[in-house]
């Protein structure tokens, strides 16, 4: 984090921070989390439920979220608690682009003990994929 705990204000905003999730990624997440759902590998699978393509896990994409947290704390111990609704899936395309989650953050409350609220918003080609997403930070 750049600024001094002190320099924190309501409305401070996070910087905005990028992550890509592809294929390959979401390989990865299933074999660490046990989740070998074929609607996050299979395109024949997805579409047959009514899914637009293969998607993200929703675990993974609420990781992703929280390490733009955890990045602009610079401690990821600082993270405290976390709260997301899903708002929608993460399709990620069968090419080595994948997709793009862009996440914002603010401040939106000052909390005793040099606790802070920070609200998301996470999206993907321009729509909300989290609802509600917020996480409680202690900064030193």
């Amino acid at each position: 984090m750049s600024e001094r705990p002190s320099d924190i204000a309501v409305g401070t905003e996070l910087p905005e921070f990028v992550a890509r999730l592809t294929r390959a990624d979401l390989v990865r997440y299933a074999g660490a989390s046990g989740d070998f759902n074929p609607i996050h590998w299979s395109d024949r699978v997805a579409a047959s439920v009514g899914l637009p393509g293969v998607i993200a896990h929703g675990m993974l994409t609420m990781g992703v979220a929280a390490r733009a947290v955890t990045t602009w704390t610079g401690d990821p111990t600082a993270l405290l608690e976390y709260h997301v609704r899903f708002g929608r899936p993460v399709v990620v395309p069968d090419d080595d682009q994948g997709a793009e989650v862009t996440i914002r953050g603010k401040v939106g409350a000052l909390l005793d003990d040099g606790r802070v609220r920070v609200d998301l918003t996470v999206t993907t080609e321009g729509e909300k994929v989290l609802s509600l997403a917020r996480a409680i930070v202690r900064l030193r």
